[in-house]
């Protein structure tokens, strides 16, 4: 490794100082494990995948599985054999899996029960080398394997800088791109997801969004295993049970982050308004800017909302919101964290002063070292001296906080104004009895864009698209106002809960 700063084995760690802190409940399996347990699994992981499998150090193990405790073993097990983690997106087409597959090239792909289907048809395609098998914990190829695994193997030591996981991006503007996430990106998001929601060995986490995701893997699941804490693996997502596990007095959780749509349905669940969250330490939204009427929805209830930027190719924490300003502040996504630099730029690539949008850049530890094959990528994605560009319209206020205006890709222009579609939908969100919303740009032959609102009603609501036109004229400049409104029974969503816009329709 010559002078190369080691990476650590978290779980190996946390099995000699907290062995019997319990380490993870997989909720649907009913599978629970301390630290000194789930070392042992990982183990048997590392040794099956090495000299069962014949994976070599820096050969990619893919995983298309929903949220299951196996997805957390393979993860640490790539680490022990210097293997690289693949999580792959499970609402995928079987062509777009194909196409990740032949990009990276995965020695072995694990898959759960529900995809096998699409899996063996994958695999076959691309000539992938093995084919694995997980049941939740039932009866499986990859239960046999474990139990068969030699009870050695040899461990290889990881630098620091070496790649752990390729993410790939969601790919809706083209095909998709792995981000290289490394072990020090892992290490620094732990650093600062602990710095800033108070992450320690009696932490206990409900990881709600899906792990092939970077909200599932790296916010907070991620950071409390670094820091000794509990996972609480959920499945998948559904609005009752979310509440009802959150309310759970039991299993008490203390950290549970979703995306505004999460906290959208859950507030409609009957009960919502009777049910005890007290327990509750911090909950974290990101993915999007929360609604002010959702941030004062959970604030009655105790709950102080905090508001969170990041990207896949920031692992992912970049702008966190104080907790005790998640109100005075309501829009933010905070201060940067502690070990990373963000400036805000104007098309040429110079800093601009506060109110000032612009692009937001980042730079530090956190931040991907490039893309896996994209060699053209990389070369855009960065400036000469390594700030990254993230693609979000951004401004800083005079107090050093963020707001996230959009995406540069999601603006629009109107008689030679810009607008940033989170504004208007933020207003939109001010109207009683909208559950969701979104705005795009449309073709228009005087205007050259002008906004179309899709908007999604509460159950038993009948506000009209007159009513929105109206509300946004009293709200906001007469380019902003919206000169479409379409109302829909419901809005397209990735497997995060983040709205498809490119999905809506513009003619």
């Amino acid at each position: 490794m010559n002078d190369a700063i080691i990476a650590e084995d978290w779980i190996r760690h946390q099995a000699a100082y907290w062995p019997r802190n319990e380490a993870m409940h997989d909720l649907t399996s009913g599978r629970r494990c301390t630290y000194t347990e789930f070392d042992a699994r990982i183990d048997q992981a590392a040794s099956y995948l090495q000299q069962t499998l014949g994976v070599e150090r820096g050969a990619r193990v893919a995983i298309l599985s929903m949220n299951d405790a196996d997805v957390f073993e393979l993860q640490f097990a790539c680490h022990r054999i210097g293997a690289i983690f693949l999580p792959i997106n499970w609402r995928l087409a079987i062509p777009e899996i194909e196409y990740i597959c032949n990009d990276a090239a995965p020695h072995v792909l694990v898959s759960g029960e529900e995809f096998l289907e699409a899996a063996t048809e994958v695999a076959k395609r691309c000539g992938t080398p093995h084919l694995v098998r997980t049941a939740n914990g039932a009866a499986s190829d990859y239960e046999t394997g474990l139990a068969g695994a030699p009870a050695r193997y040899q461990a290889e030591t990881v630098a620091m800088s070496d790649t752990w996981t390729i993410m790939y991006t969601s790919g809706t503007t083209g095909r998709p791109k792995g981000a290289l996430i490394t072990y020090q990106m892992g290490f620094f998001n732990a650093v600062h997801a602990a710095q800033a929601v108070d992450i320690t060995s009696r932490s206990k986490n409900l990881v709600v969004l899906p792990t092939f995701h970077t909200g599932g893997l790296n916010v907070y699941a991620n950071p409390v295993f670094h820091s000794g804490g509990c996972n609480v693996v959920l499945r998948s997502f559904d609005p009752a049970e979310f509440l009802a596990l959150m309310a759970d007095k039991e299993l008490h959780l203390t950290h549970v982050l979703g995306v505004p749509t999460n906290f959208l349905m859950s507030a409609q669940v009957p009960g919502f308004a009777e049910a005890d969250l007290s327990h509750i330490e911090s909950l974290g939204v990101g993915g999007a800017a929360a609604p002010l009427a959702v941030i004062e929805e959970w604030a009655e209830k105790g709950l102080m909302m905090q508001q969170m930027w990041g990207m896949t190719e920031t692992a992912p924490l970049g702008l966190v919101l104080p907790r005790d300003q998640a109100i005075n502040k309501v829009g933010s996504s905070g201060l940067p964290v502690g070990h990373s630099r963000l400036k805000i730029c104007d098309e040429d690539g110079n800093a601009v002063g506060d109110d000032v949008t612009g692009e937001l850049m980042i730079k530090g530890p956190t931040v991907t070292p490039g893309y896996w094959n994209r060699p053209e990528a990389n070369e855009t994605a960065f400036t000469d001296d390594g700030w990254f560009h993230t693609g979000d319209a951004a401004r800083r206020d005079a107090d050093g906080f963020y707001f996230i205006v959009d995406r540069w890709k999601d603006m629009f222009i109107s008689g030679g104004e810009n607008v940033y579609p989170v504004e208007v939908e933020n207003v939109i969100y001010g109207l009683d009895g909208v559950l969701e919303n979104a705005v795009v740009g449309i073709p228009h032959d005087k205007w050259g864009e002008v906004g179309r609102a899709f908007v999604v009603l509460k159950p038993g609501t009948n506000l009209t698209a007159d009513a929105v036109i109206e509300h946004c004229k009293a709200n906001l400049a007469t380019f902003k106002v919206p000169k479409d409104v379409r109302m829909i029974e419901e809005l397209p969503h990735n497997a995060t809960g983040k709205i498809l816009k490119h999905q809506l329709p513009r003619d």
